[in-house]
């Protein structure tokens, strides 16, 4: 019988695993083709052997759009049950990933629980966990400390971990010769730079490497590998030190996949809208094709409240020339812990971008779904439409707050609506 380590292993060696043939159910993609990008980086598959109730997805070249829904408790905001309201009703709106970021309390329950009701992929970023794990002032955890994090992570079944490790000293020099705006604003990144500024040591993750790879492969954890060196703002995209730690972050790409471990690499950010193209393009080249996660990109810094709308943008543009896999943003972003109303704003905003970015791409069948909606308007269908739409709930809503004398039509042009109009007079009907 053929055994194998990760998924990268086992499509290396020509195995096709029950979370590839669930890929396989859900994408129009060729099963040799499948196999083929996931043992050369270009698909990952973030599957821990730990995470027993997963239904596993594909993300990468080929593929559709995957989108994530970040969650999880704070000092100020730490109401568990509400977190867990937030994951049943992510999943309920089609997330196909959700991150938990918790950084107080017992977040070891939290994240098991998380895990033990999720089909879908779950993330975390282990050193938020150090710091509410061990109660130390930065300085003082030890490396020991992250990387007994790390393990007890993947041990709890997590899929994916984002993982800062192209922050390293070299990269860090490159914001100090080119100052930026806004310095570090990855919580991790910062995390980290304090970490290694108060010790006078390299990044731990970057400096042990190999130990890092020694835990993924043995619970087949997927690294996501961080941006730590993000832009926090339109002045500081696509600087020396986004660069920088880009293109380490393609040399440890190279690294784990020697070791047969799985890799996402992370992107910005804030990059103005005609930048968005370009940075897509870098990690593609720098990071050799892997699969790209990417924050947005937010597309202006002045629109607090509105922020599901900037990223919305930048994400559709940015999936559509290259991202593999948006992270959801809220219209809380920048303000507040988002409920669970900005949560779902978040994740229709980011599958609105998701989707048009496919069909701009032309993924096998993701138009079909618009072809679906329009048919049904032509026939003037309001059930097939609601039974379409991306959010059937607030579809029906509106229809109902304003009713129009003729039930086939709508309040906005009554009598004269067009579509009525042309069918009776093209099709006699």
């Amino acid at each position: 019988m053929s055994t194998y380590t990760t998924q990268m292993d086992a499509a290396q060696k020509g195995i096709l695993t029950d979370q590839m043939k669930q890929v396989l159910s859900e994408e129009r993609i060729a099963e040799d083709l499948l196999v083929e990008r996931v043992a050369n980086g270009r698909i990952a598959i973030p599957a821990n052997k730990k995470h027993t109730c997963l239904k596993a997805k594909g993300v990468g070249e080929g593929l559709a759009t995957k989108i994530n829904v970040n969650l999880g408790v704070s000092e100020d905001c730490c109401n568990l049950d509400l977190e867990i309201e937030k994951v049943k009703k992510a999943i309920a709106l089609k997330a196909d990933a959700i991150m938990d970021l918790s950084t107080f309390g017992d977040t070891r329950a939290f994240r098991r629980r998380v895990v033990e009701i999720s089909p879908v992929m779950i993330g975390t970023v282990p050193v938020y966990d150090a710091v509410a794990r061990y109660g130390k002032a930065v300085p003082q955890i030890t490396v020991d400390d992250f990387f007994d994090v790390i393990r007890m992570h993947a041990q709890d079944g997590v899929d994916f971990m984002t993982i800062h490790a192209g922050l390293n000293r070299a990269a860090v020099e490159r914001i100090r010769k080119s100052p930026r705006l806004t310095h570090v604003v990855s919580r991790g990144g910062s995390l980290l730079l304090h970490w290694m500024e108060a010790n006078d040591c390299e990044n731990p993750f970057y400096e042990h490497f190999d130990r890092l790879l020694e835990i993924c492969q043995e619970y087949d954890v997927t690294l996501s590998l961080g941006d730590g060196l993000r832009p926090g703002c339109l002045q500081d995209a696509t600087d020396a030190a986004q660069i920088q730690e880009l293109i380490i972050l393609g040399e440890l790409t190279q690294q784990a996949w020697q070791a047969r471990v799985q890799v996402m690499i992370e992107g910005p950010g804030h990059v103005p809208l005609n930048e968005v193209v370009a940075n897509m393009q870098l990690e593609k080249k720098l990071c050799h094709g892997a699969p790209f996660y990417v924050l947005g990109p937010i597309v202006t810094d002045v629109a607090p409240g509105y922020d599901h709308i900037t990223s919305a943008i930048g994400g559709a543009i940015a999936a559509s020339c290259g991202a593999d896999f948006l992270c959801y943003v809220t219209p809380a972003e920048h303000l507040r812990l988002p409920d669970l109303d900005d949560m779902k704003q978040g994740i229709v905003a980011a599958r609105i971008a998701a989707h048009a970015a496919d069909v701009a791409k032309g993924i096998p069948g993701a138009i079909d779904w618009d072809n679906a909606m329009s048919k049904a308007r032509k026939e003037l269908d309001w059930t097939r439409m609601f039974e379409l739409a991306m959010d059937p709930e607030k579809a029906r809503a509106y229809r109902e707050s304003s009713k129009p004398i003729d039930e086939q039509v709508c309040t906005m042009c009554g009598d004269l609506c067009a579509v009525k109009r042309s069918r009776e007079i093209l099709e006699g009907r």
